[in-house]
C-alpha cells in the first residue's frame, strides 16, 4: 500500500489557474475521492497524480518517492477512465494483459495475472469476448480489471461510472468499494455524484474553482459543513438570509426570517447582524398544531415529489421556498396543494454562514 502526500501544488493552463496550493494528505489503503463540480479541476488533479500533466508548483509523493519528474508510464499507477478505454479489436484477455505485455512479463505470469484480475470483478469465462460482445457494465469491469493486473501503487478513477445508468451505477460503485478494500490498494476516485462520493469514501475533498474548499469523512462534509458552497453542493439544503438580534437562553440568539421570528445557536455570531441560516429536508418537524416547539412555521404546499420512500414537498413561507421531507410517506397524510403545512425547524439544526463571505458561523473545521 502507498500513501500519496501533495504539497502546494498549482497548475495553470494559460491565465486559468486550474488548482491553486492544494495541500492532500492521502492514508495507504484509503478510499479518497475528489468531489465537486465539472471545471472545478478534479480531474486536472488526478491526471497530475497520474503524469499525464505535470504541475507548475509543489511537489507530489507516492510513498516516500519525489515522483514529479518521474513521467507516467514510470509511476506504476492504475488509471479507469470514464469512457471504459478498451480497445475494440482485443479480447477481453488480450485487453487485461496489455499493461503487461508493454513491461515484457513472461507469458505465463500474464497468463496468471490476468485470471487473477478477472476474477476479482467476476469476469472468468469471458476472456476471449471482445468488447461489442459487453454490456456497458461489463466493459468498465474490463477496464478495472486492467488497471489491476499492473499491481499498480495506486488506483485512479476518473468518473468511472458516469456512462451507466442509474441502477448499474449502484452495482459498479458497490464492486469497486469491495474490490478494492479486498486488495487494500491506494484509490483516488473523482466524481460530482454527491451521493456516490458519500456512498464509496473512506475520506473526501471537496473542490471548487480549483480550491480545496473541505477534506473530512463523508459524515462531516454533509453535517458539518465549513461554508455555504459545500453545504449547497453536497445534499439538499434550504436557506434563509435572517437578520441576528439579542441573546436567547441556552447559549440562543434571537433572528428573524422575514417577519417570523427564530432561535438560532450564537455560538460565532459575535459582531453580525446578518446570516445565512441553512438546514437540510430531513432535519424539519412537522408540528400539526404543536404550539410547543421553537422556530414554528407555516406555509402553503406548492408542490409534491414521491422519490419511494420519501416524498419531497415545497412550502411557501412568505415568499420563500422550503422544501421538507417526509419518509416514508402516506399517500393519505400529504396536503392537498394549496393547503398549509405547519412545521418547525430544530435549533440544533440550524446552520449559520456569513453572509458575505460564505464562511461557517460557530462550527464546521478549516
Amino acid at each position: 500500500m502507498t500513501s500519496i502526500n501533495i504539497s502546494g501544488v498549482e497548475k495553470r493552463f494559460g491565465d486559468l489557474v486550474a488548482l491553486s496550493d492544494i495541500n492532500l494528505q492521502i492514508n495507504e489503503g484509503e478510499f479518497f475521492t475528489l468531489l465537486g463540480p465539472s471545471g472545478c479541476g478534479k480531474t486536472t488533479l488526478l491526471r497530475t497524480i497520474a503524469g499525464f500533466y505535470r504541475q507548475d508548483k509543489g511537489d507530489i509523493f507516492l510513498g516516500k518517492e519525489l515522483i514529479n519528474d518521474v513521467p507516467a508510464y514510470r509511476r506504476n499507477t492504475g488509471m479507469v477512465f470514464q469512457n471504459y478505454a478498451v480497445f475494440p479489436h482485443m479480447t477481453v484477455f488480450e485487453n487485461v494483459a496489455y499493461g503487461l505485455k508493454v513491461r515484457k512479463m513472461p507469458a505465463k505470469d500474464i497468463e496468471t495475472k490476468v485470471k487473477a484480475a478477472l476474477k476479482s470483478v467476476h469476469l472468468e469465462g469471458y476472456e476471449t469476448r471482445t468488447p461489442d460482445k459487453l454490456s456497458g457494465g461489463q466493459q468498465q469491469r474490463v477496464g478495472l480489471a486492467r488497471a489491476m493486473a499492473i499491481e499498480p501503487r495506486v488506483l485512479l478513477f476518473d468518473e468511472p461510472l458516469s456512462n451507466l445508468d442509474a441502477k448499474l451505477r449502484v452495482e459498479m460503485r458497490d464492486e469497486i468499494r469491495s474490490v478494492q478494500k479486498n486488495l487494500g490498494i491506494t484509490a483516488v476516485y473523482v466524481t460530482h455524484d454527491q451521493e456516490e462520493a458519500l456512498v464509496v469514501s473512506d475520506r473526501i475533498a471537496v473542490i471548487n474553482f480549483g480550491k480545496i474548499q473541505q477534506v473530512g469523512v463523508p459524515w462531516d462534509i454533509y453535517k458539518d459543513p465549513v461554508n455555504l458552497f459545500v453545504a449547497t453542493f453536497v445534499g439538499k439544503i434550504n436557506k434563509l438570509e435572517v437578520k441576528l438580534g439579542g441573546s436567547l437562553e441556552g447559549g440562543m440568539r434571537a433572528a428573524t426570517a422575514g417577519s417570523v421570528p427564530l432561535a438560532v445557536p450564537a455560538a460565532g455570531t459575535a459582531g453580525c447582524a446578518e446570516a445565512v441560516l441553512a438546514f437540510r429536508p430531513e432535519d424539519i418537524v412537522e408540528t400539526a398544531g404543536d404550539a410547543s416547539r421553537l422556530n414554528r412555521l407555516s406555509g402553503k404546499l406548492m408542490a409534491t415529489s414521491f422519490l419511494g420512500t420519501v416524498a419531497s414537498m415545497e412550502i411557501d413561507v412568505q415568499g420563500q421556498g422550503i422544501v421538507i421531507e417526509r419518509h416514508r410517506p402516506r399517500k393519505a397524510d400529504i396536503p392537498a396543494l394549496g393547503g398549509a403545512v405547519e412545521f418547525a425547524i430544530p435549533p440544533d439544526a440550524c446552520l449559520l454562514f456569513d453572509k458575505k463571505t460564505g464562511v461557517r458561523l460557530g462550527g464546521g473545521r478549516k
